[in-house]
This record gives C-alpha cells, sequence and structure tokens, in this order.
C-alpha cells in the first residue's frame, strides 16, 4: 500500500517552464561556498529553475556557483527583490556564515510569508516570531537547541512546531518530522551519509519539492524529501558502501525517485 505522505511532483504534460517550481537559494560564504551547490544539485531535477544568492559580504561565491554549475541562475544583490518575488520557495542558511547580514536575510525571507526551508546557520539566528505556517526548519540536535533553546525530543519537537505553527524535519539517524504537533518518523539510511554536506543535499531536495504549486503541504514535502534522500543513500551504499559523497547522494536522488511515481 502506497505511503500517503510521499508526495512528487508530476508536472503536467502542457505546462511550462517555472510552472513547475522556483526555488531561490540563499547561502554561501567564502569558506563555505560548498554548501548551496550541493543544495542547487539536489533542487534542480526537481523544479523547474534554481535561483542563487547569497549576502552582500559573499558576492564573490556567486562566481563560483556559476562556475560550478549551468542549471542555477546567479542573482546579484540588485535583482535579489526579484528572485523573492518570483520564486515559489526559499532555501536560506547553507553555507552562511552568523552575522548581521545573515540575520537580516532570514528575517526577510521569513517576513515574505512564502514557502521557505531554513536550516544550517540560518537556524543560528532564527526570530521565532517571524515564524509561520509554510515554514519547514531542518535543524540537527545542535541547531534545534540553538534555534528554541531546548533540548530536542519528540515531545519538544512536537511543542515547538505546534507554538510556532512550522514544520521541523529533525535530522538524525532516524529523521523525525513534526507539523502542527504531529510526529512522523523516516528510517533508513546508513553511515555513509555522516559525511559534510548531506544535509545541504536533504535541505535543496525539500526546497524543490516544497515548491511545487501544487504542494500544500509542509510535512508531505518533508518526510518525502526524507524518504527519498535515504532511499538514495541506500542505493549507493549497495554499490560503494561508504564511499560515497554527498555530491553523489545529489545526483542519485533522481534515480531513486524512480518507481515513487
Amino acid at each position: 500500500m502506497r505511503n500517503p505522505l510521499i508526495w512528487l511532483p508530476r508536472p503536467k504534460p502542457k505546462s511550462h517552464k517555472g510552472q513547475n517550481g522556483v526555488v531561490l537559494i540563499v547561502g554561501g560564504s567564502r569558506t563555505y561556498h560548498g554548501a548551496p551547490m550541493l543544495s542547487a544539485l539536489a533542487a534542480m531535477r526537481f523544479c523547474d529553475l534554481v535561483y542563487f544568492s547569497s549576502t552582500k559580504e559573499n558576492a564573490a561565491v556567486l562566481k563560483r556557483m556559476k562556475a560550478a554549475t549551468p542549471n542555477v541562475i546567479c542573482v546579484p544583490r540588485g535583482k535579489f527583490k526579484f528572485a523573492l518575488g518570483h520564486a515559489d520557495c526559499i532555501l536560506i542558511g547553507n553555507g552562511m556564515e552568523l552575522g548581521e547580514g545573515a540575520r537580516r536575510a532570514v528575517a526577510a525571507v521569513l517576513k515574505s510569508k512564502k514557502k521557505c526551508v531554513v536550516d544550517a546557520a540560518a537556524l543560528r539566528v532564527l526570530p521565532t516570531q517571524l515564524l509561520h505556517e509554510k515554514t519547514i526548519l531542518t535543524p540537527h540536535a545542535r541547531e534545534f537547541e540553538a534555534a528554541f533553546g531546548k533540548k530536542a525530543s519528540e515531545k519538544s519537537l512536537a511543542e515547538m512546531s505546534k507554538k510556532y505553527g512550522c514544520t521541523i524535519l529533525f535530522k538524525g539517524q532516524e529523521d523525525v518530522i513534526a507539523s502542527g504537533g504531529k510526529i512522523a518518523r523516516v528510517a533508513g539510511g546508513n553511515a555513509g551519509m555522516t559525511k559534510g554536506g548531506t544535509g545541504d543535499v536533504l535541505a535543496g531536495l525539500v526546497a524543490a519539492l516544497y515548491s511545487h504549486p501544487s504542494c500544500h503541504s509542509p510535512l508531505r514535502a518533508a518526510y518525502s524529501a526524507s524518504y527519498l534522500n535515504k532511499r538514495a543513500g541506500g542505493m549507493l551504499f549497495r554499490v560503494m558502501k561508504y564511499n560515497f559523497s554527498s555530491e553523489d547522494l545529489a545526483l542519485e536522488l533522481a534515480h531513486a525517485a524512480w518507481g515513487l511515481y
């Protein structure tokens, strides 16, 4: 029997470019230029368009993204508002450095009231008062505690998701998803997925699935991305054991989706 929480995008046969999800990724820094690239690699096969922008201090990251892939539209600071308005979902935080620039960017994204995914550094400067029902957070244990001032547990995950009306995808050996006070779990994965960057891959996939205009459930977007990410990791393990990279994981997602439609 098909799991009702698993949802994958099905573009309409007569749809046009941009009608099947537009993602804006905001992240990167001089130190962590690779994180948003991994997010983009994960996202680009599951939505129509991927924009990328960074904070003013990290404009050089745009050049690295341009060199990394032709599938991403790099947006200068002067065009940020255009990209924000055009995007169906915004992913923010991957590879960002903590600071006032990050804080302002996170606040601007949340104030837009659009679908958004908040990850990595953005969780450490999170203005919880701006959280809303279209927000998905993707923390690990330390990031959850930084965001909410509480130790992560199923109880605290449920409490915070209900209090702030958001969805929380808590990353672990078993991912736990809290939405509206309710809990769902996703088992699977393997120790090969402990490598740096796997969280960036997951966040990019969440944003891509959630960006589709027909996806109205943050819980289903988070659950489906978690399930697909772990499924891809399992497929790589059968071929490479523990010796696959986060980039391999991002590129395996499309194969993992085969058979789930």
